[in-house]
């Protein structure tokens, strides 16, 4: 195999897959190509069983602030809006209640001055204060067996998307595959890239790609492949492994609980699964991994390859390991998955969502969970919590886009503006039918 593109884009996840849709659909581009290493397209961490399967608002989630809630729901509206277009026999998604819960004085005031003055309200106009009868309405396992004397609150919304990232993907996808200059290349590995006079020739198992523009969005092998040419010198990874236990249908939506200050982990939510709502998922756990993907081996010396070994990196890890909050964390992390052992101790964390839940009630998963990599400033010496996104000659590198696939379309739309940048206004972009295509249907009203 060899051939030559204006256009290449490695990885087939949701970020890869939305950004071939994005630039194969909607600009004159006169040649693209993706190169997934899988069989399959959005076989790791994009497939339902590796991630929240949560299109992420910023209406319940408690760590984000009013700012960044309203960056986060401009991409979300965008990802909403094709669902909606798409997917009308919802079989890539579903629409369910979800709510962040409030048990406890304290926890309760907390999600009263979001709602009222820190503007959650005005800015999520469905989202809505609901007290215990009616969060028993909606999800009576979450109040059964609650002491009736400790005050709750939630702030829930009907816009619960529920999605399987790893379908949509495919679907993105399948829409660019419609056009003729455009070719998926599955089952093809990267081994190299380097720049050359036109662009950059990347060495694949199946043979030689040019191309004049590049954009790497394989995750944690970004920052791989990018500190092989020069880039991100002052990054390191923290792969962290997501994990989740099972009960059997105790949740008809998404019920998230406080967000702990200061972790960059999502807070621990239950929820029913997006194509078997007669499974409960509980999580997720966050255990630190030296490897780039979940459950190989094989990626383990990728993972050397991006720590480096360097003064810097030594320095950095230890430095936010460190931390009072973060250290404890990871520590207890690591016992959810020791048999026995990790199940009683992840039980009180079932048991703040649904109360009645027993030892017995619940299973680790097994199959289930992803890698998120979280991304270590060297320099600084500390957690970046947002975005990780390199732009170079010619170049991109997308390694952890914030708050991940829920903003995919979003930051598919920047990267192709910048691609453009990049052709120095040869090709253009249509915005319009890009936004008649996805956001124009979202659903909006009170």
């Amino acid at each position: 195999m060899s051939g030559k593109y204006d256009l290449v884009i490695v990885g087939g996840g949701i970020s890869g897959a939305s950004l071939l849709y994005t630039a194969a659909t909607f600009t004159d581009i006169e040649s693209i190509a993706l190169i997934e290493k899988e069989p399959e397209i959005a076989a790791i961490n994009s497939h339902h069983t590796n991630n929240s399967q949560t299109l992420h608002f910023g209406d319940i989630e408690t760590n984000y602030t009013l700012e960044k809630a309203a960056d986060v729901k401009t991409g979300a509206e965008l990802l909403a809006g094709y669902l909606e277009n798409h997917d009308p026999d919802r079989e890539m998604h579903k629409k369910r209640s979800k709510m962040v819960l409030g048990v406890g004085d304290e926890e309760v005031a907390s999600l009263e001055r979001r709602y009222h003055d820190e503007g959650f309200g005005d800015l999520f106009p469905k989202l809505r204060p609901i007290d215990r009868d009616e969060i028993a309405e909606i999800e009576p396992a979450v109040v059964a067996e609650r002491d009736p004397d400790v005050d709750m609150l939630a702030l829930q919304t009907p816009d619960g998307y529920v999605v399987d990232y790893g379908e949509t993907a495919k679907s993105f996808v399948d829409s660019a595959r419609k056009e003729p200059h455009v070719d998926v290349l599955t089952d093809t590995t990267v081994e190299d890239v380097t720049r050359n006079t036109e662009g950059y020739t990347l060495t694949t198992d199946r043979g030689p790609v040019d191309c004049g523009v590049a954009v790497v969005a394989a995750g944690s092998h970004s920052l791989q492949i990018a500190k092989e040419l020069g880039y991100g010198e002052e990054m390191a990874l923290l792969p962290v492994a997501g994990s989740f236990f099972l009960a059997d249908d105790l949740l008809n939506g998404k019920v998230y609980t406080l967000q702990m200050k200061k972790l960059p982990f999502a807070a621990i939510h239950g929820d029913a699964d997006v194509h078997d709502s007669s499974i409960t998922r509980f999580g997720p756990t966050a255990k630190l991994v030296p490897a780039l993907e979940r459950g190989r081996l094989s990626t383990v010396s990728d993972f050397v390859d991006v720590f480096g070994f360097d003064g810097a990196s030594i320095l950095s890890y230890a430095t936010v390991l460190a931390d009072r909050t973060l250290l404890p964390y990871v520590l207890k992390n690591l016992l959810y998955d020791v048999p026995e052992i990790g199940t009683r101790e992840f039980l009180p964390h079932v048991q703040k969502v649904v109360p009645s839940v027993e030892l017995g009630d619940i299973e680790r998963a097994t199959g289930y969970g992803g890698i998120r990599p979280q991304i270590v400033d060297t320099s600084a010496k500390s957690l970046d919590m947002g975005e990780a996104k390199i732009v170079g000659d010619d170049i991109i590198f997308n390694i952890t886009p914030s708050p991940g696939a829920s903003t995919s379309l979003k930051n598919a739309k920047r990267d192709t503006e910048t691609i453009l940048d990049f052709f120095e206004a040869d090709y253009t972009f249509d915005e319009a039918a890009f936004r008649a295509d996805t956001i124009e249907h979202f659903p909006r009203g009170s």
